[in-house]
């Protein structure tokens, strides 16, 4: 048994006696002990509600105030919120008035995209000082591979991990929770158990036991489509998938049947891939009742065609294949695209685009549950956006956009924007 301080970074190799439950050397009561510490390799951090952190961290007035981070429209989702909230039942992608009836005293911040990017690299800087294997999901986690690190750091993998966390606590001034394993799939999930600033170690020998009563959907890529057929076929925990034979659930499930086989025995070959790369932004949002109306839906493109724009700067990338998404009322995924001749940031490129796409379906009698703006094929940024000499109104397009990016840069996101963006459906 080994343990660890998370604190001083101290690690006994020795089983400490049991009742001890303070580090020897710095009194801190924030140790970690398992069978396989030292021994496992693959980790998954994941930042503690960063937008919400980020935001008490850069206003410390709201340190114990329930923190919502949204875009305040009626039809809005929550982004994330602090833990405080999340007493109150408040839950990422809830919808935000549903969100305010549980929290009303709830403080609602909108996102910033370009400051939570920021401090995402800071956070990366943090990870290439540990290991060159780094496979970032998105801004706030990602895996790191440790394999072969001890000798270059002088330390297991659990001790930088440890060291990781304290850092970024310190020097950034938020909290991450750290899964440590011996594949993705299981650092993944231990990254979840022990949530905020939490550091949890599943292992080779206990993995069947402690997959075995949890449920399905705790499954890496087990979504709700799939979790209700599942449980229609009385399947409802992982420990009923180790029973059953991999070709019977393949012939039931498809290929999902070996993810399903392996994954409920703890057996995941996948690699952390140094080199994964994002290959599309996109924003949707989901409505609460049917949406009909062709007027607010173009409304709403507006906004999603500012988030992905913001994105898009804050990530420093443009792209040329703009697409539309739509889901009917009875779940059918509509999608249109097209390719401009030159890579795009522009919000006002992205809506307008999109809304010729839209209006080309309205005469369908449709109703929709859904609508997305998405943009992929990125090229160069310095490509991006040049002006037509043919159309003086390209340049002036740009033009305007760099400025009210300014004027929210220095005076915040809701200081300042183009009048679609006050539309009564919208208030």
């Amino acid at each position: 048994m080994s343990t660890l301080c998370r604190t001083c970074l101290t690690n006994w190799e020795e089983p400490l006696p049991a009742s001890v439950k303070r580090c020897p050397e710095c009194r801190s009561p924030r140790l970690i002990s398992h069978p396989e510490l030292n021994q496992l390799t693959i980790a998954h951090m994941d930042c503690d509600a960063f937008y919400a952190a980020v935001e008490k961290r850069d206003n410390p007035a709201l340190k114990d105030i329930p923190v919502i981070v949204a875009y305040d429209s009626p039809r809005s989702v929550v982004s994330t919120c602090c833990y405080i909230a999340r007493m109150y039942g408040v839950r990422s992608a809830m919808p935000l008035f549903k969100a305010k009836k549980l929290c009303p005293d709830g403080i609602i911040i909108t996102p910033r995209m370009s400051v939570y990017s920021e401090v995402s690299k800071e956070i990366h800087a943090f990870f290439q000082q540990l290991t060159p294997a780094i496979e970032p999901l998105s801004l706030d986690e990602a895996f790191l591979d440790l394999t072969g690190t001890e000798k270059l750091h002088h330390r297991s993998a659990a001790q930088s991990m440890a060291k990781l966390a304290r850092d970024i606590r310190q020097s950034i001034g938020i909290t991450v929770s750290i899964g440590l394993s011996y594949n993705k799939s299981l650092a993944k999930l231990a990254s979840d158990l022990d949530k905020p600033h939490g550091y949890s170690v599943i292992g080779r020998k206990e993995a069947l036991e402690f997959l075995s009563p949890r449920p399905v959907s705790d499954i890496w890529g087990v979504g709700k489509a799939l979790a209700r057929k599942l449980t229609s076929d009385g399947i409802t925990s992982i420990g009923q998938l180790q029973h059953k034979e991999q070709a019977d659930l393949v012939a039931r499930y498809g290929v999902m049947g070996t993810r399903l086989y392996e994954f409920a025995r703890g057996l995941d070959s996948r690699k952390v891939k140094a080199e994964r790369k994002v290959k599309s932004i996109s924003n949707e949002t989901t409505f609460e009742t049917d949406i009909a109306d062709f007027p607010y839906l173009r409304d709403r493109l507006w906004r999603l065609s500012e988030k992905v724009s913001e994105r898009l700067k804050a990530s420093q990338k443009a792209g040329k294949t703009i697409t539309l998404k739509l889901k009917t009322a009875d779940f059918k995924t509509i999608t249109r695209s097209q390719t401009l001749d030159h890579p795009t940031q522009l919000a006002e490129t992205l809506y307008q685009h999109s809304v010729q796409m839209l209006n080309k379906i309205e005469d369908q009698n449709l109703k929709f549950r859904l609508i997305g703006v998405g943009i992929s094929q990125f090229g160069s940024v310095e490509d991006a956006d040049i002006p037509d000499l043919l159309d003086t109104k390209s340049g002036k397009t740009r033009n305007i956009e760099n400025a009210i990016d300014a004027v929210r840069a220095k005076f915040g996101s809701q200081s300042i924007g183009k009048g679609r963006g006050l539309k009564k459906s919208d208030q």
